[in-house]
């Protein structure tokens, strides 16, 4: 029997460990459990709010209405050929079980996506990225669930309108859609991007180039400088890294030698957002309960205890002495409810 929950605490479900209580949770995993949940929330007149893996949010307040949990399982292949794979995968799938799997397959296309936290169904719409690669470039469709007509609807590459940490999900779509599977198309005879960050002399330290060296120098990596948030609470990358026009970042590359951008075009650079916020002062600055980390100035931590509202103001602190010092705005990577 499916059964929706009451008053339920939030906190074992963000990696923030923020403590806020839903009127209901419904941890959905088939589509017909969403479609039931979605039917309560309508006979009860409540709003319905999506959570996944809870990796990427804040919460603020406690939340009035029905929480669904797509927690959808399964890894299925749908077609293959001499160049890829394609799979369709439940969007409550552990995002890295399935590098993982990905990996121990040798299907290259997502290794650079290693160690990050969520759920598959979460992937698209933040459109995840990660040491020069994008979720985006594997894509095939989303399937999702259109939550005012309960029809199941698809949508192609082309139509998620994907931009840097972005998609029609995160914009038009906010609120209107939940998504159910997506398609990947995973390469047999991959070609490698390591030319990010220290990411090539990680995996030489590993030996040949394969796909499950490259996963495991990006574990290597992000263990290095990113907590656990079992250990501390976090939702990893707070901000995105602001891409600026070329004269801008050569004025800023030439006041500030140790600046490294990554060009993204002829005519413009994206800026660490994690050197900003060091330059500013800010790595390991606690404030109250919450703070940054000492390793990785880019993540917000929670000490223990912090609400959502302090952690916000944190930011936007920091995004306040970012634009005073460097003229550069900072915008939010994190989903604030």
């Amino acid at each position: 029997m499916f059964v929706i929950k009451k008053d339920i605490s939030l906190k074992p479900y963000n990696t923030f460990g923020i403590d806020v209580t839903a009127s209901y949770y419904a941890r959905a995993n088939t589509v017909e459990k969403i479609l039931y949940a979605i039917n309560f929330a309508s006979y009860n007149k409540l709003p319905i709010f999506v959570l996944g893996g809870g990796s990427n949010i804040i919460f603020t307040r406690n939340i009035e209405g029905v929480v669904i949990n797509p927690a959808i399982q399964g890894v299925q292949l749908q077609t293959d050929d001499e160049q890829n794979y394609v799979f369709r995968v439940g969007a409550g799938v552990v995002w890295d079980k399935f590098v993982e799997f990905a990996a121990e397959n040798n299907l290259g296309g997502i290794e650079n996506l290693s160690h990050i936290p969520g759920l598959v169904g979460a992937s698209p719409i933040q459109n995840i990225g990660a040491y020069g690669v994008e979720v985006k470039d594997t894509i095939v469709k989303v399937e999702a669930i259109e939550v005012s007509s309960r029809k199941l609807i698809e949508f192609n590459a082309s139509e998620c309108r994907f931009g840097y940490r972005d998609s029609i999900f995160k914009q038009e779509l906010k609120g209107k859609v939940i998504i159910t599977h997506v398609w990947f198309r995973l390469s047999r005879n991959p070609s490698f991007v390591l030319n990010y960050g220290n990411l090539a002399e990680e995996v030489e330290k590993l030996g040949e180039v394969t796909v499950q060296n490259v996963r495991k120098a990006v574990i290597n990596i992000r263990k290095s400088k990113l907590p656990d948030p079992a250990e501390l609470g976090n939702a990893g990358s707070f901000f995105k890294n602001p891409v600026v026009d070329a004269d801008k970042y050569n004025a800023l590359k030439s006041e500030h030698p140790d600046l490294n951008g990554f060009q993204v075009s002829e005519s413009f650079y994206k800026i660490p957002a994690g050197w900003l916020i060091e330059k500013a002062g800010w790595k390991g600055k606690q404030v109250g309960r919450c703070g940054v980390h000492h390793k990785q100035a880019l993540v917000l931590v929670n000490h223990g205890g912090a609400n959502g509202t302090e952690i916000l103001e944190l930011s936007s602190s920091i995004q306040k002495s970012v634009k005073e010092l460097f003229g550069i705005e900072l915008e939010r990577e994190v989903n604030v409810f």
